[in-house]
């Protein structure tokens, strides 16, 4: 059986799962490092441990997070990378990110502005006319800060009957290899109503990263994965973190991603590792792991990829809504205020079979990254309450 076939057929039942995840202590041990003397040690962990084992003992297959403190790296890793192979997850896994890639597509965008190439207050229609039009939606009344902040507007992509039953159904196994463009998921917004008009409400929305992606490349002529490998990755050394485009893998080590495509919990788990990524684009196509996603984070909040006047812009936020004060939106990146009184800043990613967060203190000194290979709708906060609160 081919490849593809093997995978399209593919299907564990949450009962399966849930078996071998209480049995984790002996078919996937739990992993934990520890950068030696001086560090903060087993102790300071101890509430992420916990949350880590209470995800895999809820049915998810396995968890990896990394932390840097002052008291330097800790990793560890929980539950299972390989279902069938009731192989363990490892700590130094590869995964897809989802959507923190918009933090990276924010990041460039501000360097742009930085270097007078373009202004965060500029149109969208300015910049991609007729792009963005029909239906109500009017390019020349949206920002780029809007689109970077999610006020823009524009209708969510990801709410199109059509595409999501091809991505978040399981019309998925039939399509997960399919190649999508920025113009032709744009177009699928376009059909629709906006959702507000621009800055008088907040949504959030993979339309808005969408065209951001294309005004990177209006303004450099060259695609944002090519701004973002010679901008961040490469001077950063990310040398886990990769920009796919069509690429269907994972570069290993990595774990199988498992995702019950809108089924409900005691429905079939199936496995999603292999995908095209053009799905997401510029929204959410990117690969790392939680090292290079903490490097990324502590060095952009420290000032050292954005000058001080575009770091605060970036961190300059608006409320997204009445009932979750704790929660406000940035330009590509969210802040949030942790029960204890912390605020941390980050981002989360959802893809099939693959759930993530990373978030870091005002200062880049306290960093946490971390993935789910399980239901994109896994909720991983938690992980962060955990680790800043002892929560």
């Amino acid at each position: 059986m081919n490849l593809r076939r093997r995978l399209s057929v593919a299907a564990i039942s949450v009962t399966a799962l849930t078996t071998l995840a209480t049995a984790t202590a002996t078919a996937a041990p739990r992993q934990e490092h520890h950068p030696g003397p001086g560090a903060t040690g087993t102790a300071s962990h101890e509430a992420t441990r916990k949350a880590m084992d209470a995800l895999v003992a809820a049915g998810n297959p396995g968890v990896t997070a990394r932390v840097t403190d002052a008291g330097g790296p800790w990793k560890a890793a929980a539950g299972l990378g390989d279902i069938e192979r009731e192989t363990p997850r490892g700590a130094d896994d590869h995964y897809r990110v989802a959507s923190i890639t918009k933090t990276f597509v924010a990041t460039v965008v501000l360097q742009l502005e930085a270097e007078g190439k373009l202004d965060l207050d500029d149109t969208v229609g300015s910049w991609l006319p007729g792009v963005v039009e029909g239906n109500g939606h009017d390019g020349d009344r949206i920002t780029i800060r809007q689109l970077l902040n999610h006020s823009s507007g524009i209708y969510d992509v990801n709410t199109d009957p059509e595409y999501a039953r091809k991505i978040f159904t399981k019309d998925f196994l039939e399509h997960r290899y399919d190649t999508w463009t920025p113009a032709q998921m744009i177009a699928m917004a376009m059909r629709h109503e906006p959702h507000n008009a621009p800055g008088e409400g907040v949504l959030y929305s993979k339309t808005n990263f969408l065209l951001a992606g294309l005004i990177i490349e209006k303004a450099t002529g060259r695609a944002y994965g090519d701004e973002i490998r010679r901008r961040i990755i490469n001077p950063l050394h990310l040398r886990g973190t990769r920009v796919p485009g069509t690429a269907t893998t994972l570069p290993r080590p990595s774990a199988r991603g498992y995702d019950l495509l809108s089924g409900t919990p005691g429905s079939t788990l199936y496995d999603t590792t292999e995908l095209n990524p053009s799905y997401a684009g510029a929204a959410g196509e990117m690969i790392s792991n939680s090292a290079d996603l903490n490097r990324f984070y502590s060095a952009l909040l420290r000032g050292k990829l954005l000058p001080k006047r575009q770091l605060a812009e970036m961190t300059t936020t608006i409320p997204v809504h009445p009932d979750v004060p704790q929660v406000r939106f940035g330009l590509g990146l969210f802040s949030y205020q942790l029960s204890c009184g912390i605020t941390v800043w980050g981002h989360t990613g959802s893809a099939p079979g693959s759930s993530s967060v990373v978030v870091t203190t005002s200062d880049g000194r306290h960093t946490l990254a971390a993935n789910v290979n399980g239901d994109r709708n896994t909720y991983t906060l938690q992980l962060v309450e955990a680790e800043f609160c002892g929560a």
